[in-house]
């Protein structure tokens, strides 16, 4: 039976099977827009999470490492288990120079920027693995739909771990696409852009060296398969723009018939250039929130500790990415799930300098709470604590109409701790990692 992971799991895939060497890496979905061109990628990185170089970009452009460890396989070589994967790495496990920690897996929409594309109306896209000697499938993680503005998505990450190799699923998004994607990872900027605007080779890529089993094309995706691409949050049909700009000062979402199936949280701020580890720019800030729901339950979402929530079950909020570079524009989101409001009593709103120097005021944070068909509210964190990492922004509060009402916060504290005491959630706080 094959094991089913959820986002932020990991498992041994070689703890029990240390024969294990040769595997294929199955991505697919069921449609992802029309008109949206979406690309398979491989990324080795070693150690400090970065390529050593250009070469470890295993994509259209180039398909196969020079030692064959990590190739894409062409669609007459795609191993046939029932599963019609839109694409297939092959992963040579012994041949992985040990000067890698970890192998990236990656979707891309091409083009994005140009065509104004995302990943919002992706569905059904997942990430499974397989032995490569008999097809048998290992495990599967389904990304789920929770995506919005990224046009970038690393799906899990292949590490080692002592003698063992582990598998994580991380289902992170990014936007910026194919060059962002690359910038974080340590490719200087032109070569990225010289990357994408790589031509599509006519001919299959390289063959894999692996003896594969039954190998049969993959059937072409039906038109009809197709789904129109959602409209994303900052979309003309969003109307004007609330800016909360002092402390408890409050504002109605939009309730009822006419409310969005999502309100989404932003947080962005100012990247300014560094050297520091993963490609990161100033500050590491992270979004997160407390929620408590109807029923009693609380607790955290938050990239610390991975603990990035759900669009679906509890908490019916779903932190989508965690940007560790710093570097892409949008910044990050929580999302709620509008059909569950009624579930949730409280939700506070913070961001927490995780790497760097806690200089606020340099920061220059907003967080833009959006509906689609409502007004964009903004926060501003105009008021500064350099002294202290982490800021409460904005609470939201059900109330006794069944509408939510933003509540301006922006109060620094020293840590989780502090935070949680101040506004009484009585969670226990255990020093956490990402």
């Amino acid at each position: 039976m094959t094991l089913e992971l959820i986002k932020g799991q990991k498992y041994s895939i070689t703890k029990d099977n240390p024969r294990l060497t040769q595997l294929i890496i199955g991505l697919g979905w069921q449609a992802a827009g029309a008109g949206i061109e979406i690309d398979s990628s491989a990324v080795l990185l070693t150690e400090a999470q970065r390529v050593s170089s250009a070469a470890d970009l295993i994509f259209y452009g180039h398909p196969a490492a020079g030692d064959q460890s990590v190739a894409l396989l062409s669609p007459e070589q795609r191993i046939s288990t029932g599963t019609a994967d839109q694409a297939q790495i092959a992963v040579r496990l012994d041949q992985i120079p040990a000067e890698y920690e970890r192998i990236a897996f990656v979707l891309t929409i091409h083009e994005a920027v140009k065509r104004q594309q995302s990943f919002s109306s992706l569905d059904g896209a997942y990430l499974r693995i397989m032995s490569a000697a008999d097809g048998t499938e290992l495990l599967r993680y389904p990304l789920g739909n929770g995506y919005s503005v990224e046009t970038a998505i690393v799906a899990g990450e292949l590490y080692r771990y002592r003698s063992e190799w582990k598998f994580s699923a991380v289902g992170s998004g990014y936007a910026g696409g194919l060059p962002a994607l690359c910038h974080s990872y340590g490719i200087p900027a032109d070569t990225a852009q010289a990357l994408v605007q790589t031509a599509r080779p006519e001919a299959p890529p390289r063959k894999s060296p692996f003896v594969l089993p039954e190998l049969r094309p993959r059937p072409k995706q039906r038109p009809a398969d197709l789904l129109p691409p959602a409209s994303p949050p900052g979309s003309p049909e969003n109307s004007g723009e609330r800016l909360l700009k002092n402390r408890g000062e409050t504002v109605r979402l939009q309730s009822g018939p006419g409310a969005a199936e999502e309100i989404v949280i932003n947080l962005n701020w100012v990247q300014t250039e560094s050297s520091s580890w993963f490609g990161r720019k100033g500050i590491d800030l992270d979004l997160g929130c407390l929620f408590e729901l109807s029923n009693g339950l609380k607790g955290a979402v938050q990239a610390l500790g991975e603990s990035f929530g759900s669009l679906n079950r509890p908490p019916y909020i779903l932190l989508d990415g965690d940007d560790r570079t710093g570097s892409i524009a949008t910044g990050e989101n929580l999302r709620i799930n509008s059909h569950y409001l009624s579930e949730i009593k409280r939700i506070v709103i913070f961001a927490l300098i995780y790497e760097g120097v806690a200089n606020w005021s340099q920061a220059g944070a907003v967080v833009t709470i959006s509906q689609q068909g409502g007004p964009e509210i903004k926060v501003q964190l105009d008021e500064h604590n350099n002294d202290k990492g982490m800021c409460a922004i904005a609470m939201l509060h059900s109330q006794p109409d069944g509408s939510f009402s933003v509540e301006r916060l922006v109060e620094y504290f020293s840590g989780h701790e502090e935070l949680d005491q101040r506004y009484h959630w009585n969670l226990r706080w255990e020093a956490g990692s990402k």
